[in-house]
């Protein structure tokens, strides 16, 4: 079913209708059932499931890419990084200033078939500058996915409710992760890493068509029945509630750094792993996708449910969590990167696997509480370029320079050493800064405007 973009919301209908109307208005309520309800956020997740499969298949690639194309470390780095990250973040501004006042549900439909298109031209390029240009072609596609979606998911699902929603979206991170891995280190052992690009960008277009025609935009507001108005709020008082909120900004560094830690473990452990073990892009894709991709849904539901729940009697869990979340994860990170098995450093993996997410839903969640209904879309994208800029942008990048600085001294070992100086440090620095968020959150949630 299609809608047209709504802006006065309505209490939600306690009939078993998918749909109903008001009278005085015209305008039609899509969900005012459970079923509709999830139906929406289950779409939304298999769309950001396919955001990460077509962004995170470069790294299981990227060993035989390195090969064919003759690239470095730093280029590498650079290409599922910084680059990127600039880009997706670059477009995601402007594209959040449309969701916040546009059919939402129609700029979703255009990114995914954008960036699915890109990834299947990946598949036919000759050199660096090519792979260069289509993963950019990924990147502003993509951005056009999360702000959007994260202001839906607001819109149907009431704030006691959202940080379990968003965190419920938030496994097609992993999901896309484990399919990425899994897929791509298969298609490549068997059938070359251009192959591996195409497969995975085509069914991104039917996608798309779902979207399309079986997503309905909501009403805004509907969650909390609150008035909005038309009106479109200016960036800078976006930018000016989120900043006044010292809450904010210790989250958002937290966030980044988490993103930091987990964007170059994901970027980088399949050649850590390749390298240092010599393990195939099969077997290897099939543990990863296992740890990282269902490990890391697990934790990043179990995140929001439990973050929902304890913040019945105290808002603060929602940043306590993904405290206590990273400060467990760095011994057992250290451990990935100092033992000699590769069977026991993927068993000391599983642990940051889980963890690394946890924060994501209550962060977004969090982000949402803090800002008025017409501001969700751009806060999303403010947020995220954050954590793309210092999570995906400087991560894996940096990572890569210090692997190319070390080789000198290491050899092929030398990433290995880059992962060891820089995640665990990045992980441990994320969680202080989730603590020192939890000593505000409340008082700050408590000053959010309507």
């Amino acid at each position: 079913m299609t809608a047209q973009d709504n802006n006065t919301p309505k209490a939600t209908s306690t009939s078993p209708s998918a749909t109903t109307s008001d009278s005085a208005t015209g305008e039609t309520n899509h969900y005012s059932s459970n079923g509709a309800k999830y139906y929406a956020l289950g779409l939304l997740t298999v769309v950001y499931s396919f955001n990460f499969i077509d962004r995170q298949l470069l790294s299981i690639l990227q060993e035989s890419i390195k090969a064919d194309l003759s690239l470095s470390d730093s280029q590498l780095g650079l290409l599922t990084g910084f680059a990127f990250a600039v880009f997706y973040v670059t477009a995601g501004l402007p594209i959040a200033r449309w969701a916040d006042r546009g059919n939402r549900r129609n700029i979703i439909a255009f990114s995914v078939g954008l960036w699915s298109l890109m990834t299947a031209l990946s598949g036919f390029v000759q050199n660096y500058g090519q792979l260069l240009a289509a993963r950019i072609g990924v990147g502003v596609g993509e951005a056009g996915g999360s702000p959007p979606s994260h202001s839906i998911i607001s819109d149907i699902f009431p704030p006691e409710q959202r940080a379990s929603a968003i965190s419920f979206y938030s496994t097609g991170v992993n999901l896309g992760i484990l399919f990425g891995f899994l897929l791509g280190g298969w298609i490549n052992e068997f059938f070359g890493w251009r192959i591996a690009f195409l497969v995975v960008g085509a069914p991104g277009i039917i996608i798309a068509l779902i979207v399309k025609f079986t997503l309905a935009e909501p009403i805004r507001g509907l969650s909390e029945n609150k008035q909005v108005s038309t009106e479109s709020v200016p960036f800078k008082e976006v930018l000016s509630v989120l900043w006044n909120h010292v809450s904010f900004r210790h989250m958002a560094l937290g966030g980044a750094f988490n993103a930091f830690a987990s964007y170059s473990t994901s970027n980088w452990t399949a050649s850590f792993f390749i390298r240092t073990h010599d393990m195939t892009t099969g077997e290897l894709g099939t543990w990863l996708a296992a740890i990282i991709g269902l490990g890391g849904a697990i934790g990043v539901v179990a995140g929001g449910v439990l973050a929902d729940r304890l913040a019945r009697n105290d808002k603060r869990w929602y940043m306590w969590l993904p405290a206590l979340a990273g400060f467990v994860s760095v011994p057992f990170m250290i451990g990935v990167y100092t033992v000699d098995s590769a069977y026991l450093a993927l068993a000391f993996a599983v642990v940051p696997g889980v963890m690394f997410n946890v924060y994501l839903g209550n962060t977004i969640a969090t982000t949402h509480g803090l800002v008025g209904l017409r501001m969700r879309a751009t806060a999303s994208a403010i947020l995220f370029l954050i954590l793309s800029i210092i999570g995906l942008g400087i991560g894996p990048w940096s990572v890569g320079i210090l692997s190319d600085a070390l080789a000198s001294s290491y050899g092929d070992d030398s990433l290995r050493q880059a992962m060891l100086y820089i995640i665990p440090v990045m992980m441990f620095w994320s969680a202080c800064h989730f603590y020192l968020a939890s000593r505000t959150v409340r008082e700050d949630l408590a000053a959010a405007p309507d």
